[in-house]
């Protein structure tokens, strides 16, 4: 045998939709110049600023070592912003969840008003986060806010309440804002898990006699999970990181009672005594390790794989 005729037979062997590493890696550029300019570019230059010294003013005077996360783990009010972490997102998730399937339920169902209901979903979602935030930092207000007169008409309170302010409430008025803009994503994703349920499921369901409920927890939960892992993991990373709720609603308090590991972070390095571009990267690091964790021991929990194969 020639080795032209090898060559040829190597050729042939090759499949129709074959694609050289050099055409692989034009096509690919774009996103992975993408990747290295938003992504890895930053994370680098974050982790080289956790390890350095700053002046007050920003100025590098430089190397700390691992004295900016010594400083970040010893803070004394790093507690008090953990807990409120951990309440923000485990809350602002599972009412999030819950309310999402009522809703995604409701809209999956053919009735008068379908597409009104679905597009008014989509205008919390299309809106700016800033944007939403400062419209219920109007609705909170003390003095002019449309809460309280509300409230009290339904005679639910006695008097104005403070819902930026009083430490009995804030945090629940924070959470109620974070369960309004997160619902519109969630219940699109619960939208398309249901329309991927077949209706012959359904109609043996019944056939054999399962009630509403019954045939919703026995058939409609279990063919949801893959759309509630997906809700839950993007919602937990959503909410974890989500500066612009917090920020703005928690703008007229200077110091870390009522803030998250992310608005703690950035008040490290500019609304603070400590005023501290190094620690305020350390804790950008530690923020990113902490939501790592979470997610992985929730997907360890879950178990997608196993999720598949059901």
């Amino acid at each position: 045998m020639t080795t032209r005729s090898v060559r040829g037979r190597g050729r042939r062997r090759r499949s129709p939709g074959h694609v050289g590493l050099g055409t692989a890696l034009l096509w690919l550029a774009p996103a992975l110049v993408l990747i290295i300019g938003v992504v890895a570019l930053p994370a680098v230059l974050l982790v080289d600023a956790s390890l350095a010294n700053f002046s007050i003013t920003g100025l590098r005077r430089g190397s700390a070592g691992l004295a900016n996360y010594v400083a970040v783990l010893n803070h004394p009010m790093l507690p008090t912003v953990l807990l409120n972490t951990v309440v923000w997102v485990v809350a602002v998730v599972a009412i999030t969840i819950v309310f999402s399937l009522a809703i995604a339920q409701l809209a999956s169902k053919d009735f008068l008003g379908r597409r009104v209901l679905r597009t008014a979903l989509i205008l919390p979602w299309a809106a700016s986060l800033v944007i939403t935030a400062q419209v219920f930092v109007l609705i909170y207000d003390y003095n002019y806010g449309l809460l309280n007169p509300f409230l009290q008409t339904l005679g639910l309170i006695a008097g104005p309440v403070d819902w930026l302010g009083d430490d009995a409430v804030v945090r629940w008025s924070f959470i109620l804002v974070g369960v309004f803009v997160s619902i519109p994503f969630t219940t699109f994703v619960f939208i398309a898990g249901l329309s991927a349920i077949p209706d012959d499921v359904y109609e043996a369901a019944r056939i054999d006699g399962a009630s509403p409920w019954r045939a919703y927890r026995s058939i409609t939960l279990p063919l949801l999970r893959p759309a509630l892992l997906i809700a839950t993991v993007l919602n937990t990373i959503y909410v974890f990181n989500s500066f612009p709720i917090i920020y703005t609603l928690n703008d007229r308090n200077p110091v870390y009672t009522h803030d998250t590991t992310i608005t703690f972070m950035y008040k490290l390095a500019f609304k603070s005594q400590e005023k501290d571009v190094g620690m305020s990267a350390a804790a950008g690091i530690l923020n990113v390790l902490l939501i790592l964790v979470v997610v992985a021991i929730y997907l360890k929990i879950v178990d997608p794989r196993k999720e598949a194969d059901a």
